[in-house]
Parts: structure tokens; C-alpha cells; sequence
């Protein structure tokens, strides 16, 4: 299995120069500010998102100022995003750090996210990029209706398993879609290419949904705490497809087992085994492959390349990863 690092390599160069327009893209003359988006930078996560829209850009055509932009454009909006998400959940923590919200409170998380908001938007406006703010405004849409449509579904725990692609496809794959078609059209890419790599990107993003609900089951310490779906009332799709080899009787047990979860620790042990033995595991498993392969299937259509062999591992790793 590949390394990120060498994932990487092929842009390697682009990376490293987008790591220091994107400090600059979020500069502020507010000392506040300015220390906040420090802590953002450093606290940073792998870099995928710009990772598959550099690699997207060069199997399409080439890398340029634009795609630079694109890439910038997407990490302020989304990181935004988060901000306000952080917020929203009382989260205090985000990939081991405290989270804005945790350090200076939720009136200043907020403001924070609405200054990376605005800059992601002035970015784009000020060089004229209008079909890439376009593609990345429909995503941050897309999230913010997925997560309501989640939460709205929560509250009665019947969620099929149509209405949880629908959910997993605005509010997580939705966001590497734009990723990938903002490397298509920045590349240069027809609108043929631009649509297919947003494909593309969608059947990644659900692969990588279906991986990280699948976390919710594992008992190894992999950064994510075995049953906090079930806690939190979040039907993904092992529950949802043991429910459909259930009786009546069962799903009626199981809900109320979910619905109680936070008071009874002892209930999340409990449905966990039984999605295990009614083959939820396996079965989710198994639709995460089909949207990996209907990915590399559509990678396939173009030349081969160090930039197509890279996204190829990025998908594996993706997939392969442990947190």
C-alpha cells in the first residue's frame, strides 16, 4: 500500500505551493483573526481535497493559477464549514484538536466562519471564476441540505437505504464531486469531462461515507468511537439493511434499543452484534466496493499516467485508512 507521501509525489511541487497561497489566501490585519487561522493552518488535516483536485486537473489537462484557486476556494469554504459544524454539534474537539468553539466560544467560531466563507467567495470574485464558484457553492448547498435531511430523518429512525445515498451523497460526496470537477474545468476540460469526473467523485465520496460508517463497528482504536452513529440516532446503511432482514417485532426492538442508546450504554453493544449476525457489515462492505470500482472504471477511460496511477492509490488509501 502506498504512502500519502508518495501519492503526493507526482505533485508534489503544486502541494507544497498551494500550502503557502492558501496561508496567505486566509491573511487578516485582525490579530485575532490572523492567530485563529494559525491554528486553523496548523491543525490542518491530509490534504486530500486539494490532493484530488490537483491530480484531477493534470489528467485532464494541466495545472494552472486557476487550479490553484479552485483548490484554495474549496479548503475555505469547507473548512468553514466545519467551523460552523463544530458549533452546531458543541463539539469540542476536531482530529485530536480543541475546536475554534472550544478556545474562544461559539460568537467567535461562528464570525471565523463567516470570514472564510467571505474570502472563498471574494477569492473567486476577484478573478472571474465564476463556473468554479459555481460548482463549489452548489456543494456547500448540497451539505448543508444532507445534514438537515439526516437530522430530520433521525427523529423518527426510518431512513431507507435509497433516502441514505441520497443523504450520504449531498452531505459527504458532494464536497470531493466538486473537488474533482473543479480539477476538470480548471484543467481545461470539456463539459463532457467535467461531468464525468464529477462522477467520478461522487462514487468516491460514497465509498468513503460507507468506509467511515463502517468504523462504527470496529473495536480497534481507529480515531472514531465504536457505536457514536448508533448514539446519535444516525441510520447508515449496516443498520438500515439488517433492519430489512428483520421482523416486525425486531425493528420495533432495535429502534427503541437505538432510541435509548445515550442512557444505556449496554443497547449499542447490543445492536451492534445484531447487525453483525444480520449481515449489515458485510453487505455495506460490499456497495463500498461497487462505488470504488465504478470509479476506477470511469479513471480507466483516460490515458495512463503517473497522475491517473496516483488518484488510483488515492482511492485504495481512501479506502485502506485506519482513521
Amino acid at each position: 500500500m502506498s504512502t500519502l507521501k508518495d501519492i503526493q509525489a507526482p505533485v508534489e511541487q503544486e502541494m507544497n505551493e498551494f500550502e503557502l497561497k492558501f496561508r496567505q489566501s486566509m491573511k487578516s490585519k485582525v490579530i485575532l483573526l490572523d492567530k485563529i487561522m494559525d491554528y486553523i493552518i496548523k491543525r490542518k488535516g491530509k490534504q486530500m481535497r486539494p490532493l484530488f483536485v490537483f491530480l484531477t486537473a493534470a489528467i485532464i489537462g494541466n495545472i494552472n493559477e486557476a487550479t490553484h484557486r479552485g483548490a484554495a476556494l474549496i479548503e475555505l469554504l469547507h473548512t468553514a464549514s466545519l467551523v460552523h459544524d463544530d458549533v452546531v454539534d458543541n463539539a469540542h474537539y476536531r482530529r485530536g484538536f480543541f475546536s475554534i468553539n472550544a478556545l474562544w466560544k461559539n460568537k467567535i467560531a461562528v464570525l471565523v466562519g463567516d470570514f472564510l466563507l467571505s474570502k472563498g467567495l471574494l477569492l473567486s470574485l476577484k478573478n472571474d471564476d465564476f463556473g468554479l464558484l459555481r460548482i463549489v457553492s452548489n456543494a456547500v448547498q448540497q451539505m448543508s441540505e444532507g445534514e438537515l435531511l439526516q437530522m430530520e430523518k433521525a427523529r423518527k429512525l426510518d431512513i431507507t437505504e435509497e433516502l441514505y445515498y441520497e443523504v450520504i451523497r449531498q452531505k459527504t460526496a458532494s464536497l470531493i464531486t466538486s473537488c474533482c470537477e473543479v480539477g476538470a474545468s480548471s484543467g481545461g476540460g470539456t463539459e463532457k469531462d467535467i461531468s464525468k469526473m464529477g462522477i467520478f467523485g461522487t462514487n468516491v465520496g460514497m465509498a468513503f461515507q460507507i468506509k467511515d460508517d463502517l468504523f462504527d463497528y470496529e473495536n480497534a482504536a481507529i480515531g472514531k468511537p465504536t457505536g457514536i452513529d448508533i448514539r446519535e440516532r444516525k441510520m447508515t446503511l449496516p443498520v438500515i439493511y439488517a433492519l430489512k432482514q428483520s421482523t416486525s417485532s425486531e425493528v420495533a426492538m432495535i429502534k427503541k434499543m437505538i432510541s435509548d442508546s445515550e442512557k444505556k450504554s449496554t443497547n449499542v453493544k447490543k445492536v451492534i452484534e445484531f447487525v453483525v449476525a444480520k449481515g449489515g457489515i458485510d453487505y455495506a462492505t460490499k456497495k463500498m466496493n461497487d462505488f470504488l470500482l465504478e470509479a476506477i472504471a470511469i479513471l480507466k477511460t483516460y490515458p495512463d499516467s503517473v497522475y491517473r496511477n496516483s488518484l488510483e492509490q488515492l482511492l485504495a488509501f481512501t479506502i485502506a485508512r485506519k482513521t
